[in-house]
């Protein structure tokens, strides 16, 4: 047999790029396994449909049904929910069969705390440094720069409240959203 490499000792071209194939091919198995899961865990998981909205979601994680939310709360009540990007968001009953067409974003634009709705006063106040929003969520007494954020809120086709971004102009202020 005819050694192509001139010595016995080292294989030839054909069969050095056979091994190395075969090494590639082996290595790259478990590399891409491993792999994966870190990648995976990078990419935001989608469901589907590309509108970008989220059933909203209870205290316990449960998806909100719109007819039994609305026989629990009365006309007036502000319920937080978990919302967009797993914010808390208020969700208005404006009817007995009806909530308003925005959720608020519970998350005061100041420094990031929870602004609860206090009833008797008829607006949020924020109980870090006392910032106050109105009933629609417009800034009326800072240090709070901005308007909480919106997203529509609206009555799916399972009967779930279903969240999605606000991206048209603020119809408290008349200007583009701050938050998209």
């Amino acid at each position: 047999m005819a050694q192509l490499s001139g010595n016995a000792d080292v294989p030839d071209l054909g069969r050095r790029q056979l091994m190395n194939f075969l090494l590639l091919g082996a290595a790259s198995g478990p590399v891409v396994g491993m792999l994966y899961p870190f990648v995976k865990y990078f990419i935001p998981t989608t469901a589907g449909g590309g509108g970008g909205g989220v059933v909203a979601k209870d205290a316990l994680g449960n998806d909100v049904v719109a007819s039994e939310f609305l026989k629990s709360h009365v006309v007036g009540d502000r319920v937080l929910a978990q919302g967009l990007k797993g914010d808390p968001t208020y969700i208005t009953v404006e009817g007995t069969d009806a909530i308003a067409s925005y959720g608020l974003n519970a998350i005061c634009t100041h420094l990031g705390c929870v602004v609860p709705w206090n009833p008797n006063e008829n607006k949020f106040m924020c109980p870090c440094h006392g910032s106050q929003y109105n009933n629609e969520g417009k800034v009326v007494r800072g240090p709070a720069p901005l308007s909480l954020a919106l997203a529509h809120a609206a009555v799916d086709e399972s009967g779930k409240i279903s969240l999605t971004p606000w991206v048209e102009t603020d119809f408290r202020t008349d200007e583009a959203p701050w938050w998209a």
